[in-house]
């Protein structure tokens, strides 16, 4: 029961951090561009992520399993990765703008498991038969890493968009390092779409190995590697649109808008992939569902 209380309070307490940051990071970039707001940002963002490490640290321990065997879990681990990418993006960039635009998505998701899903659903269970391998935690922890990946990448393409539609060029003055006083002049379209090209990198191939490894474990489980089943089937969509992004972008048959639009597109179907697909019917992922 103690570990119980404890995990509770870590998310309670991550949201009202989350709801804290939110609003440090916009003030800082609506107000002032502040070298201690920046500082206060992400400490409380190590904190968060430190504070959602133990919660599953915690629920791992008392339950004797990894804690992605249902909706609940998924969604705090995948607020976990949205801060914890946050964390280290923030760490090679200095950009405000990816804590401005990834806070408010770890706000909603964490605000989501925590106040939305019912009691019943937020209960560890005994691991229904399929789950009982040891292919839980390296298929679903590196889907939901690439999820987590892809909605930071994405977002930042519509960052882009709103962006391009408001002005064509923007250019800002950005420290590389805030111990130095080198600034370097870089245009802030440029610097979003490269940033945004370079993480849908990282996050495809992690999405692609996902796959891989789940139709591995889908042969072990049900006999089967693919019964294009709903959450199969929009796992595939997903990976062709982010495909086609990547492969407009490394042919350069697109350049700014267009491939912008189709990681945007991405973004959406993402969400569908991850939740939209518990809503709408079940399947073989039917331990998810939860109407």
């Amino acid at each position: 029961m103690n570990n119980i209380l404890m995990e509770n309070n870590c998310i309670n307490i991550s949201f009202a951090l989350f709801l804290i940051n939110l609003m440090i990071y916009w003030i800082n970039i609506a107000i002032q561009r502040s070298k201690v707001l920046y500082k206060l940002g992400n400490i409380i963002n190590i904190s968060i992520s430190l504070l959602l490490s133990s919660s599953l640290i915690l629920r791992w321990i008392y339950n004797g399993y990894f804690p992605l065997s249902n909706l609940y879990e998924s969604l705090i681990f995948l607020t976990w990765g949205l801060s914890f990418l946050q964390l280290i993006l923030e760490q090679q960039h200095k950009s405000l703008f990816i804590g401005a635009i990834t806070t408010p998505i770890g706000l909603f998701t964490i605000g989501f498991a925590s106040l939305s899903l019912p009691e019943n659903m937020k209960q560890a269970a005994p691991l229904v038969p399929a789950l009982r391998s040891n292919w839980l935690m390296m298929h679903v922890s590196i889907m939901m890493v690439s999820y987590a990946t892809l909605i930071i990448g994405s977002l930042l393409s519509i960052l882009f968009l709103v962006l391009y539609n408001f002005k064509n060029k923007i250019t800002i003055n950005v420290k590389h390092n805030y111990g130095t006083q080198k600034l370097i002049r870089v245009t802030l379209l440029q610097s979003i779409d490269s940033l945004s090209y370079r993480i849908i990198g990282l996050g495809f191939p992690l999405l692609t190995i996902g796959i891989i490894a789940g139709a591995v474990w889908a042969n072990e489980a049900w006999g089967s590697y693919w019964s294009w089943d709903p959450k199969e089937t929009w796992a595939l969509i997903t990976w062709l649109i982010f495909a086609a992004y990547l492969h407009s972008r490394l042919n350069k048959s697109w350049q700014g808008e267009k491939p912008a639009i189709l990681a945007s597109i991405g973004f959406a179907v993402v969400w569908i992939c991850y939740l939209g697909v518990n809503f709408l019917g079940q399947g073989l992922h039917s331990y998810g569902w939860f109407l």
